[in-house]
C-alpha cells in the first residue's frame, strides 16, 4: 500500500530527460519490466508520471526503509537479471537521469492508493533561505492549514536526506537543501497557489519549482 510508512523513510524523486519522442517507449518498458522486479528487491514504487508541459520528461518516485536498505535494494536490482536484460534498452531512451532528489519525511506522507484516473498531481520543490527544518515547521503550522481551509490538501511533505549517497553508481543532486510537497492539481486552485508562492518568496532562495504530473496507467499515486 502506498501509505506504508516504512517505505517512506527515504524517497527518491527522479526526473529523467529523454530523447525526443521516446517517453512512451520507456513507460511501456518500465511498466512491463521494472515495477514488480524493483519491488521484489525491497523498494516501493509510489508514482510514475508524464509531465505534460515537458514531452521529453519522465518523473517517478520510489521509496525505501532507510539508506542502508536503499543500498541493498539498488544493488540487488541493478546487478540483477532484469536490469541486465532490459536496462540497455531503457538507457537508450535517456539523455540524462541525474536529476534526482533523495528525501526524508518531514510531515504527512503519501496517501493510500486511489483517485480518479484523469487526476493530476502537482509537485512543488522549495529551496528555503532558512534552515529546512524551520521552513518545514512554518509550512506545517501556517501554509498547509491555510491551503486546507481553501480546499487544497497537501501531502507527501519531504526534505533533503543529508546522508551520503549509498549507491554512487546512480548520481543524485547533492549539496542542496530542499523542501518538497505534493497536492492534487486543479485549475480552480491555480490562483491560490500562485499567491501562496508569492507570499513565501521571502523565505526562499529562489522561486519555487512546480511541476504538474499526469499519472501513467500503473502509477499508484494519482
Amino acid at each position: 500500500m502506498t501509505d506504508s510508512p516504512e517505505f517512506q523513510s527515504v524517497v527518491e524523486l527522479r526526473r529523467y530527460t529523454l530523447h525526443p519522442g521516446r517517453r512512451d517507449e520507456l513507460i511501456e518498458l518500465f511498466e512491463r519490466e521494472f515495477v514488480e522486479s524493483q519491488e521484489a528487491c525491497g523498494m516501493r514504487l509510489f508514482g510514475l508520471f508524464r509531465e505534460p508541459a515537458e514531452p521529453d520528461k519522465f518523473v517517478w518516485l520510489r521509496g525505501f526503509r532507510d539508506m542502508e536498505a536503499r543500498r541493498a535494494a539498488l544493488e540487488a536490482f541493478y546487478h540483477g537479471p532484469v536490469w541486465r536484460e532490459h536496462g540497455p534498452a531503457a538507457n537508450e531512451t535517456m539523455i540524462d537521469a541525474s536529476d534526482v532528489l533523495v528525501l526524508r519525511p518531514s510531515g504527512p506522507g503519501f496517501p493510500a492508493p486511489g483517485g480518479a484516473g484523469d487526476s493530476r498531481v502537482l509537485v512543488t520543490v522549495c529551496h528555503p533561505a532558512v534552515p529546512v527544518k524551520e521552513f518545514s515547521a512554518y509550512f506545517a503550522d501556517h501554509v498547509a492549514p491555510a491551503l486546507r481551509e481553501s480546499g487544497v490538501d497537501t501531502f507527501g511533505h519531504f526534505e533533503t536526506e543529508p546522508a551520503e549517497n549509498t549507491f554512487p553508481r546512480l548520481p543524485v543532486r547533492e549539496n542542496e537543501s530542499v523542501f518538497v510537497w505534493f497536492t492534487k492539481s486543479t485549475e480552480e486552485h491555480r490562483e491560490l497557489l500562485d499567491r501562496t508562492g508569492a507570499e513565501l518568496a521571502g523565505k526562499l532562495e529562489r522561486p519555487w519549482q512546480q511541476r504538474e504530473l499526469t499519472p501513467t496507467a500503473r502509477s499508484v499515486l494519482r
